[in-house]
């Protein structure tokens, strides 16, 4: 409740200079208007031109004052307002698509309150088809359109034939996790991070509620980077961990290959035996949802000498990176096939979108930390033909130069915490 008052206050505020601002500004863009007219007086009547003044006026009025909006049009207006830097009215719009979602469901809510409160209703119980029927014979039109609006958000089937899940539905409803997390957006791009990890954390526990396919994703990688920020490690690992475990669209795990504990000890298996570029050869993942959450996890554990952990992550984020990469050139050339990473450099450092992704990726960091902790690990075979691959290329920046080191980087630790 103090958090929800602050939260008032705050927004209070920031309405008000808004409004002041906005008078001023449209006072100043009206007194220029008339001036404008200054020049058509003496030709125009002055009953005309008083009426053509009325009709600017009203205009004005209506563009300053900004009419009441459906809160998913104020969402995509506030979306438009941050993206052009304008923080302060984007915030407001989120706000206000916030708080218009959430009367529009309470109306909803109410309506169907009162009619299942009329006496003649209330001996039908918690039956929604006989309330359906109910609502039909009478005409209850309010209690009707709450009905139709909710089963558009919700399967029927799903409320068990119940009117009390069917409240508790439409109560749920009122979340509005798009316009919280873009909430925290704008905080976080005025560098209010406790305020924006608050938001991200109001629109992860609506998350049921998102209409986009990944946007929950989205959410966990912002909690993340704001743990990761604050140096909150045990809370960034937890966070980075639930992209790679929390359940997908399908229910199943984002990343299915690292679920299995089994097959991640057979990957390491092979690379022991087999090395880096026989493991390459023979295992594809291409789940770019995770790889960013397993990178940053292996650079964390290898930071904290936690070595086997990090050896895994950093084995699914070299995979994921390379099978990308591969995938990429067979589209384009379908004769292509594996077998070294100098060869396979041949092909991708030619192509800009490659080259990009590489960057993007942090790929010849993320091949020296994995050569690293499979040194660590007593995996020095695989190690060293990782090491050399980065010595030998021109590309390879500082990771290069470290893999050159004499006799080889074997102690090299992470730079510094993520």
């Amino acid at each position: 409740m103090n958090e929800d008052r602050i939260f008032s206050n705050f927004f209070s505020q920031r309405r008000e200079a808004y409004a002041k601002d906005a008078k001023k500004i449209f006072k100043e863009q009206l007194c220029a208007l008339c001036d404008s007219f200054a020049p058509l007086r003496d030709p125009i009547p002055k009953k005309l031109f008083l009426f053509l003044a009325l009709i600017v006026f009203t205009a004005g009025m209506a563009s300053a004052q900004q009419a009441e909006r459906p809160w998913w049009y104020r969402l995509e207006e506030g979306k438009s307002l941050f993206r052009s830097g304008a923080y302060g009215n984007a915030l407001i719009a989120f706000e206000d698509a916030r708080r218009g979602r959430h009367a529009q469901f309470a109306r909803m809510e109410q309506d169907l309150v009162r009619f299942l409160s009329a006496p003649e209703i209330r001996h039908l119980g918690d039956s929604l088809y006989f309330i359906e029927r109910a609502i039909d014979m009478l005409n209850a039109t309010s209690a009707a359109t709450a009905l139709a609006y909710l089963y558009h958000r919700v399967p029927r089937e799903s409320l068990g034939g119940s009117a009390n899940r069917a409240l508790e539905e439409l109560d749920r409803l009122k979340g509005f996790p798009e316009a919280e997390f873009w909430m925290g957006e704008t905080f976080r791009a005025e560098g209010e991070l406790a305020l924006a990890l608050v938001q991200y954390e109001r629109a992860w526990r609506y998350r049921a509620l998102l209409q986009a396919p990944g946007f929950d994703v989205e959410i966990l990688y912002r909690m993340t980077d704001i743990h990761r920020i604050r140096q909150e490690y045990q809370e960034m690992e937890v966070r980075a961990m639930e992209v790679i475990t929390g359940a997908g669209p399908g229910g199943a795990p984002r990343d299915d290959l690292w679920a299995s504990g089994l097959l991640r000890a057979a990957m390491v298996r092979l690379l022991e035996t087999e090395g880096a570029y026989r493991f390459l050869a023979l295992y594809r993942h291409n789940n770019m949802v995770t790889e960013r959450a397993h990178r940053l996890l292996g650079f964390f554990f290898q930071a904290t000498r936690r070595d086997f952990p990090a050896l895994e992550h950093l084995m699914f984020a070299f995979l994921i990176q390379n099978t990308v990469l591969i995938d990429y050139v067979i589209r384009r050339q379908f004769d292509f096939t594996f077998t070294t990473l100098d060869d396979l450099m041949e092909q991708v450092l030619v192509r800009p979108a490659l080259v990009a992704l590489m960057e993007e990726t942090e790929y010849f960091k993320t091949a020296f930390y994995f050569a690293t902790a499979l040194h660590a690990t007593g995996r020095t075979g695989p190690a060293l033909q990782v090491w050399n691959f980065l010595a030998r290329n021109a590309h390879a920046g500082i990771w290069g130069e470290l893999a050159r080191i004499s006799p080889a980087p074997i102690l090299q630790p992470a730079i510094e915490l993520p």
